[in-house]
């Protein structure tokens, strides 16, 4: 029988657990190599890994978040994880149901097991981590604002794949695409290195990963920009060049369309 997770149990260790207007809030640290047996959550869940690697396997997706990245699952769906290697730490948020509830009203998004990346609601989720850390009076009030300005950024976000497996083609275009996003590689060269035809490589890129192969370069760009920013005092212009942007501005404008707020503002949040 698959066990059910009441709100504030975990199968890590917990650091710290406070329960705030109809969510749980909770730090968990994972030790290295531990393997999660199926299992659900009485309450849907956001979460933010903050150290290490944290993998969520599903019946039809796997869930792999990168360091401060936002990732959600429902209420009630049975799923495995495991921390391989030095282990993890999760920032964790139980939403209550008359929560989901009203956002059910509004749109099904997060009605699947879904990996947001980074983004504006993944920097609401860590300025809401910062404040759960704060103990004063008024943090609760402010958690449960940050709360609900994370679930309504993520209800915004498009969330599914195709449910049909990619081909291998395309795993290996992907690759290419992370191994090479500094560099501006061309479509024609992804798709003459992978063996397709370039129209059909960005038709079938957009109907799995629901945008172009352009918008996912820029998508790993500033992964890394804002991996430098939350772990290094290099300069912005700096990081930007890193990044593949020809200027600081450019970065600067892709960079608030996808986050939601500019690269200074973003670094004064998480340093």
């Amino acid at each position: 029988m698959v066990a059910i997770l009441s709100p504030g149990t975990t199968y890590g260790k917990i650091l710290q657990c406070r329960a705030v207007s109809g969510f749980t809030f909770k730090e968990v640290v994972y030790p290295p190599d531990l393997e999660v047996p199926p299992h659900a959550h009485e309450q849907a869940t956001l979460y933010v890994v903050l150290q290490g690697i944290y993998t969520e396997v599903y019946k039809k997706i796997t869930l792999t978040p990168k360091p401060f990245g936002l990732a959600f699952h429902p209420a009630n769906e049975v799923h495995s994880h495991r921390c391989p290697d030095e282990g993890g730490r999760c920032f964790v948020v139980e939403v209550g149901p008359r929560w989901m509830e009203r956002v059910r009203e509004y749109t099904r998004i997060l009605d699947e097991p879904t990996d947001l990346q980074r983004g504006l609601a993944a920097c609401l989720a860590m300025r809401l981590y910062r404040e759960f850390k704060q103990d004063d009076g008024v943090a609760p009030l402010v958690m449960e604002g940050l709360a609900l300005e994370t679930l309504a950024e993520a209800s915004r976000r498009p969330v599914r794949t195709s449910e049909r497996r990619p081909p291998r083609w395309l795993d290996r275009a992907r690759e290419i695409l992370r191994a090479q996003f500094t560099e501006s590689p061309s479509l024609d060269g992804i798709a003459a290195a992978v063996g397709v035809h370039p129209t059909h490589l960005a038709r079938v890129f957009r109907q799995h990963y629901h945008c172009t192969l352009g918008d996912y370069l820029r998508r790993l760009r500033i992964d890394f920009a804002c991996h430098q920013i939350t772990h290094s005092d290099a300069p912005l212009l700096e990081i930007a060049l890193a990044a593949g942007f020809a200027d600081q501005s450019h970065f600067s404008k892709t960079f608030k369309h996808l986050v939601g707020i500019s690269p200074a503002a973003f670094k004064r949040h998480f340093r």
